[in-house]
């Protein structure tokens, strides 16, 4: 193909393409620099144990929370087909509805985080000092979780009317409260693990506040009862159930692929626990980036298909895949090649950073396949595929990612942990790829 060739009427869709995903981007590194805020905190004080307990309490918080994005992700897709129909009232339901779950879920975690603690740290390693540092951070952060449900739902309803800029805001507030929050209750006040939790808690309900009446100003009133009278009705509830289980089936198995890799790695040790952690905020940090375009690329595949126009799917799924991977290789690439200056601002640890350039290569293969994966979850999700995503995420767990970690396990080698994180993205980008044309018919 040539450029002569190539229809350039397809893509007339790039401005708005590239406007709402750079609004996407800048909202979504929000969440990963809070974290490395966290961790250049915490990685600076005297005892590594608060930085190691951190990393190891946040694999609950990874269940707990990243799991549950299954709510903004659904969420997105299902307002944004309404506002392709440009029906007001389908748009509000499906705010109150997902809402409405949130809720639920968010108060069922408080009322269990005295057994989800206790389970949760049974089941992980650690030393008794890293897990009672961990245990500190746990029930500082727990109080958060109907803020961040909550907020999950606006910002997957604001992404699907391509209000972008208002997540931006929102993001941009809770986390610059965070981070003043971290400073005063882990230097200031030396709360240390607990203030690291609390700081963040408490942000996510400032930001909540101001999520809500962002909302409250885009809301059309006049529908309310009609709507809040629809959300439980049968087919409706029951259809917004089924993309949701399929969605967060999907959610369960990525972080269950994170959680047994940052478990493994703490097996190896408090010390190879901590290097893998700080490589893995850099990867987080990458994989938020090439998210907020995954959410665009599922915002517009929505709106596309629900007007019909399927001629506009290919042009975006490519829009998205080339600007995803130049952004991840671009960050794998100045990690791998300043090494201490990027790792030496997360800590000053020198049994850290004097072996994490043995294994900072991972994160060109690792963060390059990880952009194609995103992408095409994002694709399918916009097209409300939840069970191609599902079946995508059981065959890289069960068939690209525990061969390897056996292999990890045995030899007790880090290389071969890295390589199975790898080999995950790589299967499911490789399974959704070949679906992709029938999605084009």
């Amino acid at each position: 193909m040539t450029i002569s060739s190539v229809n350039w009427k397809s893509y007339q869709f790039l401005p708005r393409f590239y406007r709402l995903s750079l609004v996407s981007m800048l909202s979504n590194m929000m969440v990963p620099l809070a974290g490395l805020v966290d961790t250049a905190f915490l990685g600076h004080l005297d005892d590594i144990k608060h930085l190691a307990g951190v990393i190891l309490a946040s694999i609950l918080f990874d269940y707990l929370y990243r799991i549950l994005k299954f709510l903004r992700s659904s969420t997105n897709a299902i307002t944004a087909a309404a506002k392709g129909l440009e029906d007001e009232k389908a748009i509000l339901v499906a705010g109150l509805q997902s809402a409405l779950i949130a809720l639920i879920i968010g108060l069922l975690i408080l009322s269990l985080q005295y057994p989800l603690q206790k389970v949760g740290f049974a089941l992980l390693g650690g030393t008794v000092d890293v897990e009672t540092s961990g245990a500190e951070y746990f029930y500082g952060r727990i109080w958060g979780a109907p803020a961040v449900l909550l907020n999950f739902v606006l910002f997957g309803w604001f992404l699907g009317l391509e209000m972008n800029g208002i997540v931006l805001l929102v993001s941009l507030i809770g986390n610059l409260s965070n981070v003043f929050l971290d400073y005063l209750m882990i230097v200031k006040w030396d709360w240390a693990s607990y203030g690291a939790g609390l700081a963040t808690s408490l942000s996510q309900y400032l930001a909540l506040v101001v999520a809500l009446i962002c909302a409250a100003f885009r809301i059309d009133w006049s529908l309310f009862g009609q709507a809040f009278a629809q959300i439980l009705k049968k087919g409706s509830f029951k259809d917004t159930l089924a993309l949701k289980a399929n969605i967060l089936i999907r959610f369960i198995v990525l972080i269950s692929t994170y959680a047994l890799f940052t478990n493994v790695s703490s097996l190896f040790g408090t010390t190879t626990l901590a290097q893998n952690g700080v490589m893995l905020q850099i990867a987080l940090l990458s994989q938020f980036t090439v998210n907020g375009i995954g959410l665009t690329t599922q915002t517009l595949a929505s709106n596309f298909n629900s007007k019909g126009i399927k001629e506009q799917l290919l042009p975006l799924l490519i829009a998205s895949l080339v600007t995803s991977l130049v952004i991840s290789l671009l960050i794998a690439l100045a990690c791998f090649l300043f090494p201490d200056q990027i790792f030496g601002l997360l800590t000053d640890h020198e049994e850290i950073n004097e072996n994490i350039t043995l294994v900072s290569f991972w994160l060109l293969p690792l963060l390059g396949s990880t952009s194609f994966a995103f992408m095409l979850d994002g694709y399918f999700t916009g097209l409300k595929e939840g069970k191609v995503l599902r079946n995508a995420v059981l065959v890289a767990f069960f068939l690209g990612y525990l061969p390897f970690l056996g292999i990890a396990l045995y030899l007790h080698n880090n290389n071969w942990l890295w390589l199975s994180l790898v080999s995950y993205m790589v299967t499911v980008a490789l399974y959704l790829g070949m679906r992709v044309p029938k999605t084009l018919q």
